[in-house]
């Protein structure tokens, strides 16, 4: 299976299944003499490990981090740095009905055609599990960019109708609410909402959004390599991910240049904008701006209802999911969102070092 490596300077290879014995990934392309200790990446897998909440699955699974090269005396050796998580809470034989037939909204009918074989224990690589890989290189990479002065975060923006308010936005929500979500009054009305929706066996879904500040302008390509593509592949690489916007987004559509131009001001010797519709890229290259982002997560597709579909004999069935499931994605996802957020840039910093004669001067003479 190709596919499963990201990034041209800063590469990061992901592996494992959600039922096999760990996971993990390989980080190459780290420069040496980054301080990185296991709890630096824990961190951030402990904002995406299930069992913590009413609201996501009640799988129990310590998500430890071991780090088995690339560090040495609490250094990054610039050599490549491989990170495993062990499985601990698998019930494989909760998926073994699933075998026999394909489950609506999930890659088991593609993953079959491509393949001609799956592992049906929770999805194997097409598993939400597999993220685990992603978010702990996702925290190096925000790490070297914190030594840069950039800082990447993201947050619920939704869930189904709910929305947070930007009068009443507080950061240290996020990471204190069960949702995600920077206000105290939009979770607690989510909270209900999914409460609604978990009542008749249902699920939800929501959109994320992604802040990356201190971002230089100049940072990415005008052609095959522009910064917003590139952040659009790694957000929609996110198995749940259905749709990805960038500034004002899909709304640029119903609006007029005189309107959705940023205008441009000089301020102390800095150029700067007026306004930021454009959501901090022009012409895939970063213009000085927070650079802002969001992914639009679909509904869990493991759902409790019956439902239509089809066996691997061709029949028409109808069958009723067993087994752990979170009844939304997107608390979870939000760390994730974030660690391909943090991978892009990263990997945009690095090659961004090339790009004038001048850096090299500067570096080399």
């Amino acid at each position: 299976m190709s596919g499963s490596t990201f990034g041209t300077f800063f590469k990061v290879s992901t592996w494992g299944e959600s039922h096999g014995k760990a996971l993990g990934a390989v980080i190459d392309g780290c420069p040496a003499g980054l301080p990185l200790c296991e709890q630096d990446i824990q961190k951030y897998l402990n904002r995406r490990k299930p069992g913590q909440t009413r609201i996501s699955t009640p799988r129990k699974e310590d998500d430890l981090v071991e780090i088995i090269s690339g560090v040495f005396q609490g250094l990054t050796t610039g050599t490549p740095i491989s990170l495993i998580v062990k499985n601990t809470s698998q019930k494989s034989r909760d998926y073994s009905e699933i075998a026999s037939y394909y489950r609506p909204g999930h890659a088991d009918y593609t993953f079959d055609a491509k393949y001609g074989f799956r592992d049906y224990r929770g999805g194997g690589r097409s598993s939400g599990r597999e993220t685990i890989g992603r978010v702990a290189a996702g925290a190096i990479a925000a790490k070297i960019l914190e030594e840069l002065g950039i800082q990447v975060f993201a947050y619920t923006r939704s869930i189904g109708p709910v929305c947070v308010a930007p009068d009443t936005f507080n950061k240290e929500a996020i990471l204190q609410t069960a949702t995600c979500m920077p206000d105290y009054e939009a979770d607690k009305k989510a909270n209900e909402y999914l409460a609604s929706c978990m009542s008749c066996s249902d699920s939800a879904g929501g959109v994320i959004e992604c802040r990356i500040q201190g971002v230089p302008a100049g940072i990415g390509d005008p052609v095959f390599e522009k910064l917003d593509a590139n952040l659009a592949k790694a957000v929609l690489s996110i198995g749940a991910v259905k749709a990805f916007e960038i500034g004002d987004g899909f709304q640029v559509s119903n609006a007029n240049g005189s309107t959705n131009n940023d205008s441009f001001f000089a301020e102390n010797g800095e150029i700067t904008k007026k306004s930021n519709h454009a959501g901090g890229i022009l012409g895939g290259i970063s213009d000085g701006a927070e650079i802002v982002l969001r992914a639009y997560i679909k509904p869990t597709p493991s759902i409790f209802q019956e439902q239509e579909t089809v066996n691997k004999l061709g029949e028409n069935i109808r069958i009723q999911i067993k087994g752990r499931h979170d009844p939304v994605i997107v608390p979870r996802a939000v760390v994730v969102v974030e660690a391909m957020a943090a991978l892009t840039l990263a990997d945009a910093m690095i090659g961004n070092m090339s790009s004038r004669i001048s850096y090299l001067k500067d570096f080399y003479l």
